[in-house]
């Protein structure tokens, strides 16, 4: 049952299955030109609103966002929300990324997350709804249920969504309605920047004199402009120019040239109509393969000849210098943009060195044997956890009144944790040593006994290590060597390569599913650092990372959205050899750096690497 009135917000699908919202702004935008018709054409052009999102342009007809320097596409839809919702009020929930940038919770989280804040709750528990977090009002953070970690959390008020009445359906698409077009009044002037010539050019043969007009206003009575968008109007359906000779690429160029002497900025008012009235800019849909592969070529031609920079098209293949399918479909969405684009090869993927002989592998100065295995699970203190955290605590008398930051309870109040009893009192309250941050003991006991009891305690608001920290690592093996080769940017010095290998098995008692099979994917793992002083010092606190079982665990994959797989465990390795198109390479002038203070944040550092053995 669809509600008489409701706000749209505009959602595209990422990698791991969800939907995300675009931002407010952006949706009004989209909306704009799904009201406008087929008169606003089919694209929407995402950085004339939010300059974050330059590359992308989402297609109407096919309901897909197209990301032009990769090729990627994503699907789009036109979701609907309650007016009194979060969206309806401009309400957004979010949470803090590991860059320190606010990243916005999928609408029915952030409703959900909303809807509670608004009932005064002092908590809400995201997990029945498949999200593994608590968010704390008080603290305004987001606790991981199962590592304790926190991250802060904000509410932000932005603009309210668009709002619709009447029956529009969840599944609409473009166009918004029939007759949009004729109710919209008289289709906009085309745009006439080089980009938009040369696609008229190609569709319609040598652009006649008004295709060559520098930009002016519209004409008076013609109303203003279309909201900002690329706009594609639809060409008649005649197909005006089919059959029609191409131009020869010296016309195109004076046709550009002369297009650019006065062009008007994309989103800005273009010059009058031709004598058919009908020119405007050409929908994708409407180009066969031999148009677009006249206008990839002859754009390219153009754009090198003004010094226009190039912009790499990835997963091109073939003799030419670019694929002309591919080229063309680029370009056709860039023309649409009114973005210039000149299609080159991109710089080569490499994940690997080139081969090396067993020869030419030496051992690591300073780091003895090549290999480590783990094949123990962790080893019990045999302590009581009570017994455990005595050693890590001090007694406070008279607690402060402020929220013990586990259970959002008063410190003067009695423990508000529900689950197994522990044999302390609820009322008891203890201090950190180090430092100094104040829970419920009963608390303290029960994440304790959440977590991986092996004898170690990390504070969960300041994430102060007590004793040492160990993980879940399944076993597995780690090789290390150096290879003859340079990474870039260390020209002067070998690399050190590291190899970990863990096979599929069965989860332990210290996993998320004990008894159940868990896999591995893409092992063996290929790591690579440079045979520098600071590389050799990471490599060492690795060492003892994997020996603490601290380099992997098994959850659910970022990348793949598997779950019961092996995954990398919060310290970032480099697995790409000569080249960083992933972000996984060299050259990262900050990368040493940043991993040592991961392993730091994992209790490792050169102190630990001294007290035990390479």
């Amino acid at each position: 049952m669809l509600l008489a009135s409701a706000v749209v917000v505009w959602e595209w699908l990422n990698e791991h299955g969800r939907w995300r919202p675009y931002s407010p702004a952006v949706s009004h935008h989209i909306e704009a030109a799904v009201r406008a018709g087929p008169r606003a054409g089919g694209s929407v052009v995402l950085g004339q609103v939010d300059r974050r999102l330059a590359p992308y342009i989402i297609d109407l007809h096919s309901m897909n966002q197209f990301r032009q320097d990769t090729g990627t596409l994503r699907p789009v839809r036109r979701n609907y929300y309650d007016p009194a919702s979060a969206p309806g009020k401009g309400v957004v929930w979010e949470w803090e990324n590991d860059h320190g940038s606010w990243t916005p919770y999928d609408m029915d989280v952030g409703i959900t997350i909303q809807h509670a804040f608004e009932k005064r709750r002092p908590w809400i528990d995201l997990s029945p709804i498949g999200f593994g977090y608590v968010i704390d009002f008080g603290t305004m953070g987001q606790i991981n249920r199962q590592t304790q970690r926190q991250r802060r959390v904000r509410r932000r008020l932005d603009l309210v969504y668009p709002l619709v009445t009447g029956a529009a359906g969840r599944a609409a698409s473009w166009p918004a309605a029939s007759g949009a077009a004729a109710a919209a009044g008289p289709r906009a002037p085309p745009c006439s920047c080089p980009q938009c010539v040369l696609v008229r050019s190609v569709k319609a043969g040598p652009a006649g004199p008004a295709a060559r007009r520098s930009a002016a206003p519209p004409a008076a009575g013609q109303g203003p402009p279309p909201p900002p968008g690329p706009g594609a109007t639809p060409p008649d359906s005649g197909g005006a120019g089919r059959g029609k000779p191409a131009p020869s690429s010296q016309a195109i160029r004076r046709q550009a040239s002369s297009a650019a002497a006065g062009a008007a900025p994309a989103g800005c008012p273009a010059s009058p109509p031709g004598a058919n009235g009908k020119a405007g800019r050409v929908a994708l849909a409407t180009l066969n393969r031999t148009s677009l592969q006249r206008l990839a070529l002859a754009q390219s031609r153009v754009l090198i000849a003004s010094g226009v920079p190039t912009v790499p098209v990835k997963n091109l293949s073939g003799s030419s210098p670019v694929n002309p399918a591919l080229a063309g479909i680029t370009g056709i969405l860039m023309s649409a943009a009114g973005l210039p684009v000149c299609l080159t090869r991109p710089p080569k993927l490499v994940l690997h060195p080139p081969p090396v002989s067993k020869s030419e592998i030496k051992s690591i100065p300073g780091v003895s044997n090549t290999s480590r295995k783990t094949t123990k699970k962790q080893a019990k203190k045999g302590k009581t956890p009570e017994e455990v955290l005595k050693k890590y605590l001090q007694k406070v008398r008279h607690p402060p009144d402020e929220d013990c930051t586990i259970c959002m309870e008063r410190l003067t109040a009695p423990s508000g944790y529900k689950g197994p009893q522990p044999t302390v009192k609820p009322d008891l309250v203890g201090k950190l040593s180090r430092c100094g941050h104040a829970y419920h003991v009963y608390c303290l006991v029960a994440m304790y006994n959440n977590g991986n009891k092996d004898g170690s305690l990390q504070c969960p608001t300041c994430k102060t290590i007590y004793g040492v920290k160990t993980g879940t690592q399944p076993p597995g093996k780690m090789e290390y060597h150096v290879i003859p080769h340079s990474l870039p940017g260390h020209p002067d010095c070998r690399t050190i390569r590291i190899i970990y290998s863990i096979p599929p098995g069965i989860q332990g008692p210290e996993h998320p599913n004990p008894g159940k099979s868990f896999s591995a994917r893409g092992f063996p793992r290929h790591c690579y650092l440079p045979d520098s002083e600071k590389g050799r010092k990471v490599l060492k606190l690795l060492l003892v990372a994997w020996d603490r079982r601290l380099i992997f665990a098994i959850g659910t994959s970022s990348t793949t959205g598997e779950s019961d797989t092996v995954i990398w465990n919060e310290v970032h390795h480099k697995t790409e050899f000569g080249s960083n198109l992933t972000g996984h390479g060299y050259p990262d002038a900050n990368y040493l750096d940043n991993v040592l203070a991961e392993l730091a944040a994992q209790g490792i550092s050169e102190d630990s690497a001294a007290q035990e053995k390479d």
